[in-house]
């Protein structure tokens, strides 16, 4: 079942649709800082509706992003609100030679540029666990597990299925040398939007990806990838992304097979 937006996943745990912010102030079309309090809680983006990618690597944490919600006075055309907006470019979802479904972009992305959201049924960890554990080798896998390293120590895990409710996100490809990265974006509430921008300015016709790890873009250590043991190999999949740094199989992550 197709869904541009994130829904509540089977468990009822979390419901991403639920409005928890409160609303700025802003009267103006566009807001601004340092009026705006929804802008002043983290980062914003450019004048030309990109993510300012610069900051985020000069700096040792990332700061969150959070747009403007449907409680805030601003109109629909304020800068700060991007990724609620969904889907704008032209994607083709295509058969690759090796790697089954993949999708593509019909149009230039400008770096930084926002493509798409990896949007399905979010869970709880407990249900997620659960449908890991159910799946076989044969089974393709399209659950991603999010975590953010809060600069307190603390690590916010947010757990999203696109299986059997999703967008087009689930169709991306995971590459060693990805075009895209993964930001989590708060509009509403604490549930992240799982939002792709471009790494690297994209040519119409290329093929988009992004690293399943996380670790692109991202500080060494933040994954929990890890050598598997043996028996664990059976349930590893091999990466055909054709990256001169490819690791030959796709990232593993053992945590949600382990009892916590």
């Amino acid at each position: 079942q197709y869904s541009p937006d994130s829904v509540a996943g089977a468990d009822g745990e979390i419901d991403p649709t639920e409005v928890t912010f409160p609303g700025c102030s802003c009267r103006s079309s566009s807001c601004a800082l340092p009026g705006c309090p929804c802008l002043r809680r983290g980062e914003n983006y450019s004048s030309s509706q990109c993510l300012r990618l610069a900051e985020q690597q000069e700096q040792h944490f990332s700061r969150p992003v959070f747009e403007c919600n449907s409680l805030c006075r601003c109109g629909d055309g304020c800068r700060n609100r991007l990724v609620q907006r969904g889907l704008q470019l032209r994607l083709q979802v295509f058969r690759t030679e090796r790697k089954g479904w993949g999708l593509r972009a019909l149009e230039p992305v400008p770096r930084g540029g926002f493509v798409c959201e990896y949007a399905g049924e979010v869970l709880g960890a407990a249900e997620a666990r659960r449908r890991m554990q159910a799946q076989t080798a044969q089974d393709p896998n399209y659950i991603i597990a999010v975590r953010e390293h809060l600069h307190d120590g603390r690590v916010m895990e947010t757990f999203v299925d696109p299986t059997h409710i999703g967008n087009v996100g689930r169709f991306l490809n995971h590459s060693c040398e990805p075009n895209l990265f993964m930001v989590p974006v708060r509009v509403d509430s604490m549930v992240p939007r799982l939002a792709l921008f471009a790494a690297a300015d994209i040519s119409a016709g290329e093929e988009l990806s992004y690293d399943y790890s996380g670790r692109f873009h991202n500080l060494p250590g933040t994954s929990r990838e890890h050598k598997p043991l043996e028996e664990e190999n059976r349930l590893r999949k091999p990466c055909y992304c054709g990256s001169r740094t490819c690791a030959s199989f796709l990232p593993w992550d053992s945590s949600l097979f382990s009892t916590p």
